[in-house]
């Protein structure tokens, strides 16, 4: 069920990635406009990030994950009507879908703290996160007579909005039966699978309904007050998101100004990089729970595995401004992605490793920085586009993968620091 909410989560994101192309000509928007359009949606996913890890972790994940998803989905059904009621009203309601959306991934964090073994974690965090980028694959387009774009060459872009957002409210139905938020709380589950998450994960006494447990303002205390791995998650959250935003929301623009496609090839070929995270994320995940169960510090293959989720997009944008046809600078997207898809079992592993009680406000706090590079990314490129080259947003985002890279491997760790 986490894994088709992501699924919709970036459905429901990346979605304008592609509308903007004819809202931006019906409109008559400018390349900043557009910048600005698609960094509304981070200004509201801002805001609910630490709220939504402190409210998870009060009120278990169940909750915070369902509500979110049916918030985004009614700000995503309604997005047609603000922009026809003009550019204010429309960022808005960007802004109040990012409200929604920032929710979900502390709400996750906090679920899979209690229900996935630490043997078993990395797999699992790579399995729901794979559901983002699948989910960016179907919302850019899924097949050229079932898309995205099949609906806006025949239905126009509105229909786009209407129906992802109608799926949502879908899956909040099934949520509520089916879902709860810790092992303790689920009558489907056995007792013997029961008993073995409870030993493996946080233990009984932590998760149990009613049980007390230190307040989650502890996290942002520790970090406040010099914890380096704490920093070393936020530092790196940001210098890992500046760049996977550019490439979620500028992709498609990318292919249509640079390599002269027109809507329908930039849709079809931006999907293939989204396809190659899902997939390598997925094996990133079983290499990196392989090398714990043969004994490997959690430190280590953290390290490791961050370290090819920074450099290996580094060294493909880095051949990107040299490329002169289509296909050199499709593969140079799938691979950035496909390396940038081993972060699930780095930087996006750790939270539970070293805060496995507070993963989800720990999330929160880091992911905080995340949006803000989401945020700047999307204006910067917008202004650099204006005045500059493609070239130089690269050279943003690789710059910030090498700071990335130096400051996780001084100071990151995979041992638990909190209690």
């Amino acid at each position: 069920m986490c894994f088709v909410a992501f699924i919709l989560c970036n459905m429901d994101r990346v979605n304008m990635a592609v509308a903007i192309l004819p809202m931006r000509e019906q409109f008559g928007w400018s390349t900043a406009t557009v910048g600005l359009v698609q960094s509304s949606f981070f200004m509201g996913y801002l805001v609910t990030q630490i709220f939504g890890g402190i409210w998870a972790d009060r009120y278990g994940g169940k909750l915070v994950l369902g509500f979110g998803v049916l918030w985004w989905s009614a700000a995503t059904a309604l997005t047609p009507w603000a922009a026809q009621a003009g550019l204010p009203v429309l960022l808005f309601t960007r802004a109040v879908m990012g409200i929604g959306e920032g929710v979900a991934m502390p709400a996750m964090n906090n679920m899979l703290s209690r229900w996935v073994p630490v043997k078993e974690r990395s797999r699992s965090l790579a399995l729901v996160y794979s559901g983002m980028f699948l989910g960016s694959a179907i919302g850019l387009c899924l097949s050229p007579k079932a898309s995205l774009l099949w609906m806006i060459v025949s239905l126009g872009w509105p229909s786009v909005f209407w129906s992802f957002g109608s799926l949502g409210i879908v899956w909040a139905a099934v949520w509520k039966f089916l879902a709860s938020s810790n092992p303790a709380k689920c009558p489907l589950t056995s007792s013997q699978e029961r008993s073995y998450i409870l030993a493996n994960t946080l233990g009984a006494d932590s998760i149990a309904p009613g049980a007390h447990s230190p307040p989650s303002t502890s996290v942002t205390t520790k970090a406040a007050s010099g914890a380096v791995a704490v920093w070393a998650i936020i530092v790196c959250h940001f210098c890992h998101n500046w760049g996977t935003f550019i490439l979620l929301t500028w992709m498609p623009t990318y292919y249509n100004q640079v390599l002269g496609l027109d809507l329908t090839k930039s849709a079809v070929l931006s999907v293939l990089p989204w396809l190659t995270m899902a997939l390598m994320s997925n094996v990133g995940g079983w290499l990196a729970d392989s090398a714990v169960e043969r004994g490997v510090s959690v430190t280590t293959v953290r390290k490791v595995m961050q370290s090819i989720g920074f450099l290996g997009p580094a060294l493909f944008l880095s051949q990107l401004s040299g490329v002169q046809s289509v296909t050199a600078a499709v593969l140079c997207m799938m691979g950035a992605q496909g390396c940038d898809a081993f972060s699930q079992s780095g930087l996006y592993s750790n939270h539970q490793d070293i805060a496995p009680r507070f993963a989800g406000v720990l999330l929160g706090l880091s992911n905080t920085a995340g949006v803000l590079a989401g945020v700047l990314g999307s204006l910067a490129t917008g202004f650099i586009l204006q005045h500059g080259s493609w070239e130089q947003v690269w050279q943003v985002a690789i710059a910030l993968y090498l700071v990335g890279t130096l400051v996780w491997n001084t100071w990151a760790s995979g041992e638990r620091i909190f209690d």
